[in-house]
């Protein structure tokens, strides 16, 4: 039942902030190329989100290695679509890539839209590959970050699976540094059997950016298996570390 209120709640909430993004981004597009305004009110969307249920927590690690001044390419591992609210606790202006599919999904959806979010047909490669690389440039211009989940799929057993070489060509073209982000615990928020996890931990971790000079320099493939290495590794640290708390 608790789990029923909550989600009729959360209808409601995002009903609301999708006709205030939707304004925002009709007043704000003059000045707003970026459409950090409707961002803005989506990182407050979330805060809102993970605020109410009193026993949810969520671990923040690494946000000095962040820069909001820059522009990125973020590489985050993906479990479960509670992946996407996450990152919003990382401070930075961003855009989604997204399979087409996601972008008919109800409510979620028309979000995607009003971000301006980068939808690709995963059907065909090539043409996502290119659609990725133009959208992708284009918001950087416009001093967005690029948020891509490299694996390309949900990990069904919550381990990092081989990458794709999309992200990595992305960060190489646009002349960007690749910021990792590594996510645990957003795969038991929600049951199989689709009520909350109301005692549900979250860990964010960001790792020390790749430089744009090293992205620049290293082959497209050496490149994809350090950031792989490294978050494999940070991903067992915080398992290690949680299991110790």
């Amino acid at each position: 039942m608790l789990s029923a209120i909550y989600y009729l709640f959360l209808v409601l909430l995002c009903t609301l902030f999708m006709i205030l993004s939707a304004v925002a981004l009709v007043l704000c597009m003059p000045f707003d190329k970026g459409r950090r305004v409707v961002h803005e009110l989506s990182r407050i969307l979330v805060r809102i989100f993970y605020f109410i249920p009193p026993r949810w927590r969520q671990r923040i690690e690494g946000l000095e290695h962040v820069d909001r001044s820059k522009s990125y390419v973020i590489v985050l591992n993906h479990n479960t679509v509670i992946d996407i609210p996450a990152l919003y606790y990382v401070p930075l202006n961003f855009r989604w890539v997204s399979k087409r599919e996601v972008f008919r999904v109800p409510f979620f959806g028309q979000f995607l839209v009003l971000h301006g979010d980068i939808c690709i047909d995963r059907g065909r490669a090539s043409e996502a590959l290119e659609q990725l690389l133009r959208e992708g440039r284009k918001w950087i211009g416009r001093g967005a970050s690029v948020a891509i989940f490299p694996e390309g799929t949900r990990s069904k057993d919550g381990e990092i699976h081989r990458f794709k070489a999309g992200a990595f060509t992305l960060a190489k073209e646009a002349g960007v540094e690749i910021l990792p982000v590594v996510l645990d615990g957003t795969a038991t928020l929600i049951r199989p059997n689709l009520l909350f996890n109301w005692g549900n931990r979250i860990t964010v971790r960001v790792l020390p950016p790749v430089s744009a000079e090293h992205v620049s320099a290293t082959e497209t493939h050496a490149l994809m298996a350090e950031v792989h290495d490294a978050m494999c590794e940070a991903l067992a640290q915080i398992r290690a570390e949680k299991s110790k708390r």
